[in-house]
């Protein structure tokens, strides 16, 4: 049990922190002089780090010891907190919070390699696993509060600060009792794959971000979007060639694998979008303090606690169709609410319902989409497969972050009001609802598991 605290633990900082950071952005934009693209980027420089480095940093576990990489991962994330804490202006939070998504990356991966490791049994193996899980889902509901209350009492800076001590007593607690393991057998290191996958994320982040503070149509942000097409493709081209891909292009000849990670890119696309212009519409449209808006999305995280364990239910008896259609179909009347009701003297309790719906969605349709991709590959390459789709989930949100944030920008520099402004990111989140309605459905058709077989037989 010492061995899943210390985990765990950790985990539930990293997770607070990821969360609890959206919460102190408008404090960031008065004390640094932030502009909204900066305030993407203190998001997305995270986030599309993490997004890069999940399989590396598992990779690399697995190959130098998961105990010394994850205590490297802890001691890494602190110093990125100690100095994202100390930043002078916008451009060293958003470096400094790359340096921490890099510690972050050696955490989720490893301490869940870990756990598996430890413990053989497979009854005990779930329940660690399903504690594991709980504390993440624990860490999304505390993080917006934990982070709304310490910018109310102290200052934004204090989000950071507050790893500090934690961390503090964790590394010693995981040196003492996490044995060091490797694997038997391990990949290597896609080095080139890394380098693109990092090059293409960022250049088209960069286009997206900055192309909606000053206009899709310049010749810079056009050169990124180009850098972004050509890094892209020549990804594609390493990863053909590579022994140990990055990413496994032959799982995408099953048509539930891709579906699957397609799905969790739109889902989490509207979600991560979604926490990020709510945040903003809180405090600065609405003029509600930090911890008042952390516990108006309260409701959104505990409506996904609740959905969650009703999705795995009804995968068991009905299999993932259901859930998913149902989450889509939650993800969509959210959209609507917010297209048609939303306003600047709107009732805050329209906004919550609202964010209900999105947080429903999450919980109904994560959980059928690892499923189904873990399922639509041989046993002895779910690992990898359950990999890629968390990686998809961390790209959406780099994404959601980026193109919502683009539109609400181009919106407000245009002179348009707040609401107004975040129509655009509205629809783009009934789009993906609408899209995970199709893709729920067409998971399951008999081509889609006729493809899946036939992947799984090419093994």
């Amino acid at each position: 049990m010492a061995i899943l605290a210390a985990c765990t633990v950790a985990m539930l900082v990293a997770q607070i922190d990821s969360t609890g950071v959206n919460l102190a952005l408008p404090s960031v934009a008065r004390d640094l002089r932030a502009t909204t693209g900066e305030l993407q980027w203190i998001v997305d420089s995270y986030l599309l780090v993490l997004a890069s480095l999940l399989m590396f940093s598992g990779a690399l576990a697995d190959r130098a010891g998961r105990r010394r990489v994850f205590v490297s991962g802890l001691l890494i994330f602190g110093l990125g907190s100690a100095l994202c804490s100390i930043s002078i202006n916008p451009l060293m939070l958003i470096a400094m919070r790359a340096l921490q998504a890099i510690g972050g990356s050696m955490l989720a991966p490893v301490a869940l390699s870990i756990i598996t490791n430890t413990f053989t049994d497979p009854r005990e193996r779930a329940q660690a696993i399903g504690v594991w899980g709980a504390v993440v889902g624990v860490g999304m509901a505390l993080g917006p509060i934990v982070g709304g209350a310490l910018v109310d009492a102290v200052d934004w800076r204090a989000v950071f600060w507050i790893n500090l001590p934690v961390l503090a007593v964790t590394v010693p607690a995981v040196l003492a009792v996490v044995p060091e393991s490797r694997a038997r057998a391990h990949r290597g290191a896609d080095a080139p794959g890394q380098l693109l996958a990092v090059l293409t994320l960022a250049a088209l982040s960069l286009a997206i971000i900055e192309g909606g503070e000053t206009s899709f149509t310049a010749p810079g942000i056009l050169t990124s979007f180009a850098v972004a097409l050509l890094a892209g493709a020549a990804f594609i081209g390493t990863e053909r060639r590579a022994n140990d891909p990055m990413i496994e292009l032959r799982f995408f000849r099953s048509a539930p694998f891709s579906l699957a990670t397609l799905m969790a890119l739109a889902l989490f696309i509207a979600y991560a979008g979604f926490m990020f212009v709510a945040t903003l519409y809180l405090q600065d449209a609405r003029g509600l303090g930090p911890l008042r808006a952390g516990l108006l999305t309260l409701p959104m995280a505990l409506s996904s606690a609740c959905a969650a364990p009703v999705s795995g239910w009804l995968v068991g008896r009905t299999g993932a169709r259901t859930p998913m259609l149902a989450g889509a179909a939650s993800l969509t009347v959210g959209s609507i609410l917010l297209l048609t009701l939303l306003g600047p003297t709107s009732p805050l309790t329209l906004f919550v319902i609202a964010g209900m719906c999105v947080g429903a969605s999450m919980g109904l349709i994560n959980t059928p989409i690892s499923n189904t991709a873990v399922s639509a590959m041989p046993p002895e390459r779910a690992g990898v497969a359950g990999a890629t789709a968390s990686t998809s989930r961390q790209v959406g949100q780099a994404l959601g972050v980026a193109v919502l944030g683009a539109c609400l920008n181009a919106g407000i520099g245009a002179g348009e009001p707040f609401t107004t402004a975040a129509r655009c990111g509205w629809w783009i989140m009934l789009a993906c609802g609408a899209g995970l309605c199709v893709m729920a459905v067409a998971c399951e058709t008999v081509r889609a598991q006729r493809s899946a077989r036939r992947a799984r037989e090419s093994w």
